[in-house]
């Protein structure tokens, strides 16, 4: 009986270990977006490698929830950091929405007139959902260093805590 209270508190810890998904300051699994999986809006492909050398932003958006953090968008669009050592992403998922392609990439382009120094990469088959175990259906906000390990990450609304605490780490690194 002993032994099996042991085998169920390992089989429980490597669960919860596995659904973890990414570990904050971890390098996430590489993942590359082209084709029929998806890519940048000129239909080049796209790779996590490009977080490397630069701190990033990462916001993995489903369409119908695309507003859900705009607050944390505008704070980090005022914050100003420089381009040779921050980058930002907006990554939709495809196919989390009811809408049609071709009208979610002409809501990608308004968008881009507001962000422009934002880059847009469609995901057209959950690749991240799956892969990093990102929140489905929702509005995911991620960071990682220029080494393009994970230095935050926030799935949902996110707060005014934790936009300063986004802010924050970002600064933080921005120094190093």
């Amino acid at each position: 009986m002993k032994y099996l209270s042991v085998l169920l508190m390992l089989l429980c810890l490597v669960s919860v270990t596995a659904w973890a998904g990414l570990e904050m300051g971890q390098e996430p699994e590489k993942i590359v977006l082209e084709g029929k999986l998806g890519g940048h809006l000129d239909m080049r492909e796209w790779s996590s490698e490009e977080f490397k050398g630069k701190v990033s932003t990462l916001f993995y958006v489903d369409p119908d929830v695309k507003d859900l953090n705009n607050d944390a968008s505008e704070a980090l669009k005022k914050e100003k950091f420089p381009l040779e050592k921050y980058q930002s992403f907006a990554i939709i998922n495809m196919a989390a929405t009811w809408m049609p392609n071709f009208a979610i990439t002409s809501s990608l382009k308004e968008k881009q007139k507001r962000y422009p120094t934002t880059i847009y990469v469609r995901d057209y088959k959950k690749v991240l959902v799956k892969k990093w175990e990102l929140s489905d259906n929702n509005n995911n906000v991620l960071a990682f260093d220029k080494h393009g390990k994970l230095i935050f990450r926030k799935d949902g609304k996110l707060e005014p805590e934790d936009i300063r605490k986004l802010i924050q780490v970002i600064r933080e690194q921005l120094d190093k």
